[in-house]
């Protein structure tokens, strides 16, 4: 374990913050938090979903302004004001929940907001949209058309995109937000990475994958309830220690081992389907069956599960759950079917920011809590503290907008409300991106519970080793179609690796 102050290979901090303190109210999110950046270094900020990193990464870029505490950039006081305030010192950050405009095109949200003008001073679309195609270019990202509106991109392409909005304003420190949480292939960033470390670039690197952290990263901060617990030497500390200081106990971060595989009566059937970047797939997926699905970027999957989940159509194929065909034209007929479906983007897709917790979670039951014509709330109350239980989301957060949770927990209330739906079948998509190592397993819990109540579960994970230990087997999609399927002592990353990547079972 190292001191807080100390720099890499004696190089002196970029970034030092010493006794960053900030409360809402009665609430600490912040208490006496202390690190520093070292130019040219990746330093890792560790901690639970609500151990305050969001509340540090809006103080340094400029939008949260702290109750108590210094900081400095380059040895000079850092007091940005606003986020214009910290690109001019040289400080810019990628967002987890991203921050592009959806409504504007990807060159305007590059450039923005200095827009470069042509004739009589208006802003010039051409001159716009070469610079921002320069800037895809010279981070490889030529394949986004720089005229696409960046609602119309795919997650993946809109958390590149919001990188290298971050990486255009060229700073000396970046902070990098769960950078590869919506990324199959994050080896591009991680060239990124090297080289701008080379180039002298400190850069403070939040992750929840320890795998990648290690990769990247020989120091690290790890926060637990708002406060800066120790830095730690990376390469010296075991993951056990690391996980003791970020929840305050020892826990392990593998997950239980899967049950043997075992012949079921199939519940969800699909024969044939085929649709926008889907090609006549088939599978089942059986009762209390946990199947698993794998693939790089854009493969099909999206599409595949959207369509399983009533939001793309179908142009081909069926879909048959427990043996009756299934109305998949609308995510109201796909529920009715028997399909609960848990969405990518939880900002935009999933969760109502303006309404409580216990209104986001109850959507799907409304009719059941309802009496005339007027939710009753406490019917709906303890619906909600009945699910809640399965997801261990604490009843005190039901009367809080859900905008105030940590997105670890407004990533169990979106579950808790496709689990409350009564759907025998889960469609869930990426359900532990970017949460933590706790939250991850109490979700994997859930899954596990809820097929061992006969239910089953279709799961596509960025996460490899996420799939390996959750599924009883693993689809491999490649090219809009099912490239393979592992089971058993062949399900390990590397043979999902070899199909996923087109190669086929290499490792077979």
């Amino acid at each position: 374990m190292t001191g807080t102050r100390a720099s890499v290979d004696g190089a002196a901090p970029y970034l030092r913050a010493e006794g960053l303190t900030k409360a809402y109210g009665a609430t600490v999110a912040l208490a006496h938090v202390t690190l520093d950046v070292a130019a040219g270094e990746v330093h890792a900020l560790l901690g639970e979903n609500g151990a305050g990193k969001s509340t540090l990464v809006k103080i340094l870029s400029g939008i949260v302004t702290p109750d108590r505490g210094t900081l400095e950039v380059a040895g000079r006081p850092f007091t940005p004001g606003n986020l214009l305030g910290a690109r001019a010192a040289g400080v810019s950050t990628a967002f987890q929940e991203l921050s592009l405009l959806p409504n504007l095109s990807v060159a305007t949200n590059l450039m923005l907001p200095h827009l470069l003008k042509g004739v009589g001073g208006i802003a010039s679309a051409r001159r716009n949209e070469q610079a921002a195609s320069a800037l895809l270019q010279e981070f490889g990202i030529d394949t986004v058309d720089p005229r696409s509106l960046i609602a119309d991109l795919s997650l993946a392409e809109k958390q590149r995109v919001e990188i290298v909005r971050a990486l255009g304003h060229r700073p000396k420190l970046l902070v990098l937000d769960e950078p590869t949480a919506a990324l199959a292939e994050p080896g591009w960033l991680f060239e990124i990475v090297e080289r701008l470390t080379a180039q002298g670039v400190g850069i403070l690197y939040i992750s929840h994958r320890l795998a990648e952290v290690r990769r990247l990263c020989r120091r690290g901060t790890v926060l637990r309830n708002g406060r800066s617990i120790a830095t730690v030497d990376l390469t010296g500390t075991p993951d056990s220690e690391i996980f003791r200081m970020m929840v305050g106990t020892s826990q392990d971060e593998a997950t239980h081992a899967v049950p043997k595989r075992r012949e079921t009566t199939p519940r969800l059937s699909v024969r044939g389907l085929s649709g926008r970047g889907v090609h006549q797939v088939s599978f089942e997926v059986g009762e209390g069956e946990i199947v698993g699905v794998a693939a790089l970027e854009g493969q099909g999957q999206r599409p595949l599960f959207r369509m399983l989940a009533g939001l793309e159509p179908i142009s081909a194929g069926a879909v048959s759950i427990d043996g009756k065909t299934a109305d998949l034209r609308s995510v109201a007929t796909a529920l009715k079917s028997g399909i609960g479906f848990l969405p990518e983007e939880r900002k935009t897709e999933g969760i109502f920011l303006g309404l409580k917790t216990a209104s986001n979670v109850s959507l799907p039951i409304l009719e059941r809590v309802r009496r005339g014509g007027l939710i009753s709330r406490r019917m709906e109350a303890e619906a909600v503290a009945a699910v809640g239980l399965q997801v261990d989301l604490p009843k005190r957060y039901q009367g809080m907008r859900i905008s105030a949770l940590s997105g670890g927990n407004q990533q169990k209330a979106l579950l808790a409300r496709v689990l409350v739906s009564g759907a025998r079948n889960l469609v869930l998509f990426d359900p532990t991106r970017g949460v933590d190592v706790g939250t991850k397993q109490v979700i994997y819990g859930a899954i596990r519970d809820f097929v061992a109540r006969g239910g089953s579960a279709l799961v596509y994970s960025t996460e490899l080793a996420e799939l390996v230990h959750l599924a009883h087997r693993c689809l491999v999609v490649y090219g809009g179609r099912i490239a393979g399927e592992l089971a058993g002592p062949a399900l390990t990353e590397d043979r999902l690796v070899s199909l996923a990547t087109g190669h086929g079972d290499l490792a077979a």
